[in-house]
Parts: structure tokens; sequence; C-alpha cells
């Protein structure tokens, strides 16, 4: 039976997979394995959002102008220059619609997050991918695979699903390496985690004064507002005119835009949120090399480990092992990473029923 048929690109797309969130049997697993925010989100948001239950039947404001504002006044930014988006998956769809024709390129490194390359072959693109080093993001590698079809550059910083990070000067060399009608795009999701850490800056710097560069950042992570799905993003006038012909309207329902305007406002809750996580990354790092497994350095609310070569368990049983026990966290093997699993930072009572389920696993 025929039928239409879909560019050859889409033939090509891997499904994004997401973390599992059920276990059959465990009513309430605990879950650590979509990089949420352990502590919840700002009450001020739920507050906000519950007030806008009497507009349900209103649209949005299309243009969401006070969510716009407020992005703008706490980053210093040109309010008009900033494109929001349902998630920053769209953000990341729209730049692909918008810079790439069938037949050229998008580069990213190795270990890069899924939704890039779906969005890249979505528009009709070759992804390729740049060598890593150490599961790092490698500048030189990254500028030795331009080509000239190449016309869109993503790198995360921090990156998921590795959780490492580069030196903002690293950043800027990419930056300066690139031909000017490349788009370079910036995405933060974890951004605020490595905030006020040395050599780091999220990125908004660069798009404020680059005519080629679109930073992205997210409401879903440290503000912990994911089922919500707010993303915005910041660049030249022109990107962001491009991109907002064809975003689609009322992309950031009015009570997300609520809730969104009172986390900003919350900054005891964001900087909580930071401490928590930096702090338990650090302990899980140390825990799990402790225990033999190899934990790459991690700059996020997540560490990613690695099951060595002879280890009692490879990644994939070990995971299993932990779902057992009523605990899921996120395997790689769709990352090209079958010897790793993801593991987010949850709550203190979270993360000791983590230790000792690990601990039980691995010294029987």
């Amino acid at each position: 039976m025929s039928g239409p048929i879909p560019k050859p690109t889409i033939a090509a797309i891997h499904p994004y997979v997401a973390g599992k969130s059920k276990i059959a049997g465990i009513a309430q697993p605990i879950k650590l394995s979509s990089n949420e925010n352990a502590l919840g989100f700002s009450p001020a948001a739920r507050a906000a959002f519950l007030a806008s239950a009497d507009t349900l039947h209103r649209y949005a404001d299309s243009y969401a102008a006070n969510l716009r504002d407020a992005i703008a006044a706490k980053h210093g930014l040109d309010p008009a220059r900033i494109i929001f988006g349902e998630g920053s998956d769209e953000i990341f769809s729209l730049a692909c619609q918008a810079y790439l024709n069938p037949g050229e390129a998008m580069l990213q490194p190795h270990y890069a997050f899924a939704a890039w390359a779906i969005a890249g072959r979505a528009a009709g693109a070759e992804v390729i991918s740049a060598p890593e080093r150490d599961y790092t993001a490698d500048v030189d590698a990254l500028l030795a695979a331009l080509t000239p079809k190449t016309r869109v550059v993503f790198i995360s910083n921090p990156a998921s699903p590795t959780g490492t990070r580069i030196p903002f000067s690293e950043i800027k060399r990419l930056h300066a390496g690139l031909p000017e009608n490349v788009l370079l795009v910036l995405d933060g999701a974890y951004a605020e985690y490595a905030e006020g850490e040395a050599d780091y800056e999220p990125g908004l710097s660069l798009a404020a004064d680059a005519s080629n560069v679109l930073a992205t950042r997210t409401f879903s992570k440290i503000h912990g507002l994911a089922a919500l799905r707010i993303g915005w993003a910041y660049a030249a006038a022109p990107i962001a005119d491009a991109l907002n012909r064809i975003r689609l309207p009322f992309n950031v329902p009015t009570a997300s835009q609520a809730a969104a305007i009172a986390a900003l406002g919350d900054a005891d809750f964001v900087e909580t949120s930071r401490i928590h996580a930096r702090t338990g990354r650090e302990k899980l790092a140390r825990h799990l090399t402790q225990l033999g497994l190899i934990a790459i350095p991690p700059a996020s609310n997540f560490v990613t480990v690695r099951t060595p070569p002879g280890f009692a368990f490879d990644a994939p049983a070990l995971e299993r092992a932990l779902a057992e026990r009523g605990i899921l966290v996120r395997g790689l093997s769709n990352y090209a990473m079958p010897d790793a699993l993801r593991i987010t930072i949850g709550t203190d009572g979270e993360m000791e029923a983590l230790y000792r389920a690990l601990s039980d696993i691995l010294t029987r």
C-alpha cells in the first residue's frame, strides 16, 4: 500500500527516549533518571500557577510580555531579542528549520543531546558528530569537522549526557573559528549549576554581541518547572526575527508564564537548589569511585558513571539491579555509551537509599 513518503532524513531519526518513570509492581519508585530538581519548585511558582486558573478560557499573551520583561531585567538583556519555546527543544527545532536546508550539515560533539540531531534531520540536514576528549567537548575536533556545508553548530555547557563542561574561553575560541554564516547554538539547560565557578559563563554575553550565536535556557531544570515546558533563548535581532516568524503562537501558556515569573524572583530557591546539586554530585562521585566505578567529573545536577572492563556488573545489569530495588537511573546505550549510567541528584533520603542499594548490589 503506497502513501506519502517523508524526507529521507526522517527515516534516519532515532526517536527521543525519555528517562524511565515506572517500575512494574512498585507504586512510587525513586526517580533519578530525568535530571529533575530534587527540591521540586518554588512555592511562589506554584501559587502563581494556581492563581491563573480563572483565565483558562483565554489565549495566552503570545508575546509573553511580562515574562519577557522579567527575564530581560534579571539578565540585563534586550527584551525584543528573546525567543520563547515549548521547552528548549522547540527552539532547537526552530533554529534548524530556519537555518538548515536539505543537504546542508549540522555539527555537534559526539556525546550530544538527542533532540539536536532530531531537529537537524527533520530539517533535512546531515548530522556530523565530532570526537570528544575524555567525554568532554573538544573545540579543535569541532573546528576540524567543519565543512563548506556546515550551517549550524550545537554545544551544551555543562553537557548532557556526560555532565562535563569546558571553560568559557573555549566556547569563545569555537565561535571565533566559525564562519559568519554558521549559527552557534549554546544549550544552557544546566547553566545555573555551573554559574559562579571559575572560568564559566553561560553564553548570554556572547549572544548579546555576536551576529551568529543563539544561547538557550530553560525553566525545566534548576527552577523545577519541567512539566510546564518553558524554554527561552537570546540572539541578535535578525535571528530572533527569523525564529519568531515560524514559532507557533501561544506556545507558552498563561499559567506557565506566571509560574516562570515567580520562579525568577525566588533567588533563595535557586541558590538552595544549586548548593544541593553541587554537594550531592561531589558526594555521589566519591561514593561511586569508592565502589570501583568510574565517575565522569560532574558539573551539573547529575553524575554520569561508567562500569570498567571486567567489572562484576555491566551498566544495563546495574540499571536492572537498581530497578529491582525501586530506583530508576538512566542507561545511556542510546547515546553510544553502553557502559554508562546517568544518575540524577535526588533528595537526601533518595540518595541514602541509592547508596544502600549500590553497596548491597556491589558488595555481594
